[in-house]
């Protein structure tokens, strides 16, 4: 068993630290809204800073929201690099930057250690089920290594490429997604505002060519307006953004993911950016004056 650290535990990183601890690994903690209690009693051991988790753990892993997050973690005052020996590993499971998730790795790897992008898809259902896809950008001899611990927190783990190659298979899953619930959203206005019932219609949809994840999951959302979040919308504008300025330096046209950018910017103005990604929808019902669901 290894001796392994977490950074960040929010919604998604809660459980998948749970997932290691049961695993049998020693796991050293910290978060900076202090780490919950329930990880303690099953045996996490809370660490006082960042650099203290660095020192404790051969491989260490952050789970946090932006780019400049994972940077301070890494690089700022008391973070992993003032901790860090030759031969640790660092995995970031953040959705960051593919550019800056090189420059990361360079940098951590003239200090002697390994580093690993393996951003998620799955959501909080999926990090407390322990079933998310997790994408890896890694040397394969460290994949082959580190592997054994992401298959504890999810079912499909697969190496994309080198470093940077993690974040970048990430950003295109989020460009489908973010299309794929903007989708269910128009196909649910449209029905409803024609006098169908959006419960029945849902239905159909699951079973013909429209079906997909986020019909099921989000659709499901939009008609019962439950809006907690799994997936908040200012997280996913975060990645669109990504994923746009990415598209940019490439010489990319993505027309439909800067739409629906534009979309989640209007949900987040009334008063979304916290709620849940399916509340898309409410831009969508604003633009039709008329609303799904009860």
């Amino acid at each position: 068993m290894s001796k392994l650290g977490f950074i960040g535990l929010g919604i998604m990183g809660k459980p998948m630290a749970g997932h290691l601890i049961k695993g049998g690994h020693t796991l050293y903690l910290y978060s900076r809204s202090g780490v919950p209690e329930t990880l303690t009693k099953e045996g996490g051991i809370a660490c006082a800073s960042i650099k203290e988790v660095a020192e404790k753990a051969e491989i260490i892993i952050t789970m946090v929201p932006d780019t400049p997050d994972v940077e301070k973690v890494i690089f700022g005052k008391d973070g992993l690099s003032e901790g860090l020996g030759k031969g640790k590993t660092v995995i970031d499971m953040s959705t960051i930057s593919p550019d800056e998730t090189k420059v990361f790795a360079s940098r951590l790897q003239k200090l002697g250690c390994d580093y690993v992008d393996a951003p998620v898809s799955g959501g909080e259902g999926g990090a407390i089920a322990a079933s998310l896809t997790i994408m890896v950008g890694a040397d394969e001899a460290v994949f082959n290594k580190i592997k054994p611990i992401l298959e504890l927190m999810g079912k499909k783990v697969t190496l994309i490429g080198g470093n940077g190659a993690g974040q970048t298979c990430k950003l295109a899953n989020n460009i489908i997604s973010a299309l794929n619930i903007e989708a269910a959203a128009e196909g649910l206005i449209f029905a409803s505002k024609a006098g169908l019932d959006p419960v029945v219609v849902l239905e159909a949809l699951l079973g013909g060519s429209a079906y997909s994840r986020c019909l099921e999951n989000h659709g499901e959302r939009m008609i019962k307006r439950n809006f907690a979040p799994g997936f908040r919308i200012e997280l996913h504008q975060k990645d669109l953004n990504l994923a746009l300025e990415s598209a940019r330096k490439m010489g990319v046209s993505l027309p439909n993911t800067a739409l629906t950018q534009q979309l989640f910017n209007a949900s987040a103005a009334l008063d979304g950016a916290k709620k849940d990604n399916s509340y898309i929808i409410a831009a969508l019902e604003a633009l039709a004056n008329h609303k799904v669901g009860k």
